[in-house]
């Protein structure tokens, strides 16, 4: 569900910029501000709404509402847990390290002759 409103959300914003591209523009600018512009050149004028700008209009709603619903779906799929909720992963056994084998030398009795009384 989240991946398929995910999709409309991003074709609906490629539709919307291509439709904010296509408008023409409204005269002055930033350029308006330095002197002499009046406030309707200021706020642009009213102009009829032409179906490039209704379908910015709609685009932009519909762009608004995906993505809160996309918020609203992406706080409901995970839950916080805490670390220490987790089970504790058992280490990895580790190989014992092979040892040389030892050799025991036999002892060398030296053997005391008896005391001679």
């Amino acid at each position: 569900m989240f991946y398929f409103f995910l999709t409309i959300e991003i074709l609906v914003c490629v539709t919307l910029v291509g439709a904010v591209l296509l408008q023409a523009g409204t005269g002055g600018g930033l350029a308006a501000m330095g002197g002499g512009a009046s406030t309707d050149s200021f706020f642009g004028g009213r102009q009829a709404a032409t179906i490039l700008t209704k379908t910015t209009w709609w685009l932009g709603g519909v762009f608004l509402a995906l993505a809160l619903v996309l918020a609203g779906l992406s706080t409901r799929t995970s839950q916080p847990r805490s670390v220490l909720e987790a089970e504790p992963v058992a280490p990895t056994p580790v190989a014992p390290v092979p040892q040389l084998p030892i050799t025991v030398q036999p002892e060398q009795s030296q053997e005391t002759p008896p005391p001679q009384n």
